[in-house]
């Protein structure tokens, strides 16, 4: 098992931040008795708590592999993708469910995400030539790209049927999303896993580290900051519901 360097400063700080995270928001969600929001934070709790799991994974070496790219040895921390092949659907879903995205929009996110994160690691993995890993790369940045053009089009179409309250927060979400996930991207091309090197691997992951806190720790605070905004999404929630379910029962 190879062990991490100096860069595992930043794996245990966001070892801590991520379980301070969950902590808090499992106090915070501790008194919540309506079912349709305590789905919100039931969700964000496990993406915290996942992410917890994989920093420590991290950290402590187990989460993480070499790769030998030519006369080159890279570390590649394999469990920040297994954290974000659950996490991210996770985030996508808390997302879909507050703006009232159909099941069907649901899955796509899901799927789209899902091939971004897989055809990433596959590039990180590779070891055959550093083109090959960057035409990996740009085939995860692709499906990043329908993903957000996805997200915008569905979710501005879904929070339509929302209070201004719900859609303001649908929105912020929305794009504190778009704005981190296209920095990911940037971090993998710049860092060793790219191969380019401008970022070398303590400041590569210092910075995914930051990136993961604000996506995960950060998301989950601005979504359930306010009871009252989850109260009106959890009673949209349960009337798209009922919607949905009417059509089924008359055809009984």
């Amino acid at each position: 098992m190879a062990q991490p360097g100096p860069e595992s400063i930043w794996l245990w700080i966001g070892t801590i931040g991520m379980t301070l995270g969950t902590l808090a928001f499992v106090a915070r969600g501790w008194s919540v008795k309506d079912p349709e929001q305590q789905r919100f934070y039931i969700i964000t709790i496990f993406i915290t708590a996942i992410a917890s799991a994989a920093y420590f994974a991290m950290a402590t070496g187990f989460g993480l592999t070499e790769v030998t790219l030519g006369n080159a040895t890279l570390d590649i921390y394999w469990a920040r993708y297994a954290d974000w092949l659950f996490t991210t659907p996770l985030l996508l879903l808390d997302l879909a469910l507050l703006a009232g995205a159909s099941r069907n929009t649901i899955y796509t996110l899901v799927g789209l995400d899902v091939f971004m994160i897989v055809t990433g690691l596959v590039g990180a993995l590779v070891t055959s030539s550093p083109a090959i890993r960057i035409v990996w790369w740009g085939i995860s940045c692709a499906a990043l790209v329908f993903l957000l053009y996805f997200l915008v089009k569905a979710l501005s179409e879904a929070a339509t049927q929302q209070s201004e309250r719900v859609r303001s927060l649908t929105k912020t979400l929305r794009n504190m999303l778009i704005v981190l996930w296209v920095a990911y991207p940037i971090v993998w091309i710049l860092g060793t896993e790219g191969t380019i090197g401008i970022l070398p691997l303590y400041w590569e992951t210092a910075a995914f580290m930051v990136l993961d806190l604000t996506a995960k720790v950060g998301f989950g605070i601005v979504l359930l900051r306010s009871h009252s905004v989850l109260d009106e999404a959890a009673a949209q929630v349960r009337t798209a519901e009922t919607a949905e379910a009417t059509p089924r029962s008359s055809a009984d």
